[in-house]
């Protein structure tokens, strides 16, 4: 058995989820993958997973191999990388992902900014509002936006972002400003279904919280669409500030029920964590952190 090689397939089933995912993320028939995991396991007289048809799951011991399997993979890295001299010129493609605003008006700019550090690199930018796989769809990190499930992924707060309740002038003028969330009711609103449900929306008075059913007057799949629409007088939207920052800038719109926003939504930077942590990506990483977090502080 080859135990190094045994411990990057355990470390990829983990961050699969599944030995079915870990064997297409490594082009590794599943009997192969199922074989070297029960290999380590007979090796160590343990069992490292809890298997059930639905959901698979570190024991207590196979948690802590875990932990120690990644750090001896990426010492391993390391030492490679070292030998080999590829710390002194980082090089190769980078697969990085972001929601479609947030990448257009704060990804691009610091991208644009590593690439011309670094020209041995190329990335190839996702901009998509859906939560990409980064084990299923080869992608080497993200940018996340809410509350982050528990999951093996290595994730770095970046900043975070609130969520704004806006309308026009000219439609408060004709139709009247809200006082509180209930009052929504009476009013338009346009949604779109990516942080929470088009049917409610959440606000938060003191340390309590509230559902408010709106009347969805005009569903779009896209911010920019909402954002369009409430300009031009449609009704009331709810988007990630970032998103209407420009037209709050220029008067377009307007936010309304400030004191009843919710918590602010952490901004996270991740990865899959999975060693050895390639050069570029680390590379990347240590360049982009600090200035997201910049940019989200502005």
């Amino acid at each position: 058995m080859n135990r190094l090689d045994s411990m990057s397939v355990l470390i990829a089933v983990v961050d699969a989820g599944s030995l079915s995912g870990a064997a297409r993320y490594l082009g590794m028939p599943l009997a192969t993958v199922s074989r070297k995991v029960a290999e380590l396991e007979l090796h160590l007289n343990t069992r490292l997973l809890h298997r059930t048809t639905r959901q698979l799951s570190l024991t207590e011991a196979g948690a802590s191999y875990v932990a120690a399997c990644r750090r001896i993979l990426e010492d391993i890295g390391e030492a490679e990388r070292a030998a080999t001299g590829e710390y002194a010129s980082p090089k190769g493609q980078l697969v990085v992902t972001a929601p479609v605003v947030f990448g257009r008006l704060h990804l691009v700019p610091v991208v644009a900014e590593f690439l011309a550090h670094y020209p041995e690199i190329e990335i190839n930018l996702m901009l998509t509002d859906r939560v990409v796989h980064l084990m299923e769809e080869n992608c080497d990190a993200a940018v996340r936006i809410g509350e982050l499930p528990d999951s093996s992924l290595m994730a770095t707060k970046v900043g975070e972002v609130r969520r704004v309740v806006c309308a026009s002038s000219e439609y408060l003028a004709t139709h009247g400003v809200p006082v509180t969330p209930a009052d929504l009711s009476e009013h338009a609103c346009i949604t779109f279904e990516v942080l929470e449900s088009v049917g409610a929306w959440v606000f938060e008075a003191g340390k309590s919280q509230t559902s408010v059913r709106v009347h969805s007057r005009f569903a779009v799949n896209t911010a920019e669409a909402a954002i369009d629409a409430a300009k031009l007088g449609v009704g009331v939207i709810r988007v990630l500030s970032y998103q209407v920052a420009d037209a709050l800038s220029q008067n377009a719109l307007q936010v309304i029920l400030e004191p009843f926003e919710s918590s602010p939504l952490p901004i996270s930077l991740v990865h899959k964590g999975q060693p050895p942590l390639p050069l570029k990506l680390r590379a990347f990483l240590d360049f982009a952190t600090p200035r997201l977090r910049a940019r989200m502080a502005d």
